[in-house]
């Protein structure tokens, strides 16, 4: 407490309160209005599956709300910030501040340090609350919100490492039972095993794969041994599991940091043209969160002048960026996974945008 008392002065208190009282309160209002405005949206789904209040709060909301916080966050601080710095200007609070003595960079000390605070919750949101709280609401909308839709997939190839080849002619994500599998082992270029079975079934309670009516040939040159199983089952372990085939795009944001790192590592194996989507949410869930500084900057530089229009005009200009913001994001997202932009330089993309675009803003500002 020494520290801050010593660092913070009363202004500075003034500023932090105004910051994040404004960005918590327009934050909920937004995600109460979200809210309503979906539950109207998916009110005959939610009935037409038999669910009561209680299962959709439970089983959906409690998924969407941390998704909808965190998504609308970076807009949401920028609007505070242009706010209530806009509403200063007009009642020529910040004229005072700086004729006092005060630079304007010692000025956006409390911002920063506000913006500080709103970048960590969002990284920690990131990393360690949305993963579990995306399955939940991902879960709940896959098996209820998508249930019409395709869930199988067709025609799998995957490398599962340097000697092993998997084919599945089609696997089907909710029963995850896969038909016509085929597995080939090679050493070096020769083929040494070739396994075929009519039916793969995921185990979850063995964590293993069962076969059904399968044969396996083990090849040794010249020499072949022929072993056919009938329609007995056989558990084997293999290193892949059911979300390996997942038809739904938001498989993704379910993973823990660490399933995360691990799919990546086994993605550089196996080739399969996911390694973008994956690059992109690990480096999102990093980075993202950098924003807070970005358009904390850019709201107090746009906003920090005292204008005739009042705060109307600085806040439909905030509004308009925070779009922009967005558009860019979802553009930059876009050409990572379709476009070959590397998915870092994607993720980065808006933050150096509206960074060189706050530079320039600041430079603009009054002093």
């Amino acid at each position: 407490m020494k520290f801050f008392r010593s660092r913070f002065k009363i202004i500075d208190w003034y500023i932090m309160s105004k910051y994040l009282g404004t960005f918590i309160y327009t934050l909920t209002i937004f995600v109460v209005i979200i809210v309503i405005f979906d539950l109207s949206e998916k009110l005959d789904d939610f009935l037409g599956n038999n669910l009561s209040m209680w299962q959709v709060f439970t089983l959906y909301y409690a998924g969407s709300i941390p998704f909808y916080v965190n998504m609308l966050s970076p807009l949401i601080n920028f609007i505070a910030v242009i706010f209530f710095t806009a509403k200063m200007a007009d009642q020529t609070e910040i004229v005072p501040i700086l004729s006092g003595g005060v630079s304007f960079n010692r000025f956006l000390r409390p911002y920063f340090f506000s913006a500080f605070i709103i970048f960590a919750a969002n990284l920690f949101s990131n990393l360690y609350i949305l993963p579990y709280t995306n399955q939940i609401k991902n879960n709940f909308e896959n098996v209820y919100m998508k249930k019409m839709d395709s869930a199988s997939k067709q025609n799998i190839h995957m490398k599962l490492d340097d000697n092993t080849y998997i084919y599945i002619e089609s696997f089907d994500n909710r029963t995850k039972s896969g038909f016509r599998f085929m597995l080939d082992n090679f050493k070096g270029d020769v083929m040494t095993k070739k396994l075929v079975a009519d039916e793969i079934k995921w185990d979850s309670l063995k964590r293993s794969w069962k076969l059904t009516n399968y044969t396996i040939r083990h090849i040794d040159g010249l020499k072949e041994t022929f072993i056919s199983g009938g329609t007995k089952q056989k558990d084997t372990i293999l290193d892949m599991r059911p979300d390996d085939f997942s038809v739904y795009d938001n498989i993704f944001e379910n993973l823990s940091n660490k399933e995360l790192s691990e799919k990546i590592r086994k993605e550089t194996t196996r080739g399969s043209g996911i390694m973008n989507d994956l690059l992109f949410e690990q480096y999102k869930r990093y980075l993202q969160p950098l924003s807070a500084f970005v358009l904390t900057l850019i709201g107090v530089a746009l906003s920090s002048r005292k204008v005739r229009g009042g705060v109307g005009i600085s806040l439909g200009i905030g509004i308009f960026l925070s779009f922009a913001f967005i558009v860019v994001d979802r553009f930059a997202k876009m050409f990572s996974i379709k476009g070959g932009i590397p998915p870092l330089l994607a993720v980065l993309l808006p933050t150096i945008f509206f960074g060189l675009l706050g530079l320039y803003l600041l430079r603009k500002a009054p002093k």
